[in-house]
């Protein structure tokens, strides 16, 4: 490991009993920033209603840290809308925000469109598909961006239990993104959970990065932030254990063909055939292929739609 990465593990990496919320809370009074939760949600009607109603009830009733709660429908078929505005968020859906530029599926193109229908000087992003959640988990990332000015993004560590095996979970992040990582961009191998999807960032910084319109956005973002603002302007807070559903191998390849794609892209920029990855099912003749284009399509920085430059400045 970099001597370099080795002094940031020991400045930027905290737990989330470092900042208890009474000091978190004045900082926020003291700095007058305000907080969006965004929700990425794509037919979470089992877990997104539990996840609005614990954040409303710790970080909005309880403690007056969140000032909006807002979960994106990226064209859910179940009822996530409807549970999610029961629970006490504000629902936008994918479709509708920015109309003139057609959505194309993928998790970073709701990402993308949620900075024009939140007004927080910080995002914090949350997956909906977590299970027993806990506030910690918002309490924990936006804590250093209250309290350490420096700091432009922070990113939540914890274990991922598979089966019942403690850290066994995130497969593609072993597999995949940490040796990418730690080939290309060493500086950043001391990141944990580098493709974890509760992180949160000034808007400043969000608006001015490219985002990959799938499951890349996460390594995307890392490599591009770490390029914009450097290493030290980065962190991570341990929130504990992280439980949600897991996905099947195959979609796990594609996961992994994705980010790996987002990589090729910020390692030489243009000249690269659009790729497709080929798996296997096996079908009544026997092993059948089943061909899947990867995501290349990437957002452009956000201060770069006029619509969102004009909401600025009304």
């Amino acid at each position: 490991m970099l001597e370099e990465v080795e002094r940031w593990l020991s400045r930027r990496s905290w737990s989330v009993a470092d900042r208890p919320p009474h000091r978190v809370l004045a900082a926020k009074q003291r700095t007058g920033q305000t907080i969006s939760v965004v929700l990425p949600a794509l037919n979470e009607e089992e877990t997104v209603g539990d996840i609005v109603t614990v954040i409303r009830h710790d970080l909005v009733e309880q403690i007056p840290l969140v000032d909006e709660i807002v979960v994106v429908d990226s064209g859910s078929t179940d009822r996530t809308s409807e549970v999610a505005a029961r629970a006490g968020a504000r629902v936008a859906h994918r479709d509708e925000i920015l109309p003139r530029v057609p959505a194309v599926p993928g998790k970073g193109e709701v990402l993308w469109r949620s900075l024009l229908v939140t007004g927080g000087d910080i995002i914090c992003f949350i997956d909906a598909d977590l299970r027993e959640f806990s506030s910690d988990f918002v309490l924990g990332i936006v804590g250093p961006l209250l309290t350490e000015p420096d700091v432009d993004l922070v990113k939540a560590m914890y274990d991922r239990p598979l089966a019942g095996s403690a850290g066994q979970g995130g497969r593609v992040t072993e597999l995949m993104a940490r040796p990418l990582l730690n080939t290309h961009w060493p500086q950043l191998a001391g990141f944990v959970q580098p493709l974890g999807g509760e992180y949160a960032a000034r808007r400043s910084l969000l608006e001015q990065l490219p985002f990959p319109v799938g499951y890349g956005v996460e390594l995307g973002m890392l490599v591009d932030a770490l390029h914009l603002v450097g290493l030290d302007a980065l962190a991570q807070v341990d929130v504990g254990v992280r439980k949600h559903r897991h996905q099947d191998g195959q979609a796990l390849g594609r996961m992994a063909a994705a980010i790996y794609r987002t990589a090729q892209l910020r390692l030489a920029r243009g000249h690269l055939v659009r790729p497709a990855l080929t798996q296997f099912e096996r079908g009544e003749d026997g092993f059948e292929p089943r061909t899947y284009s990867v995501d290349t399509e990437e957002r452009p920085p956000m201060v770069e739609v006029a619509e969102y430059a004009e909401r600025k400045v009304a």
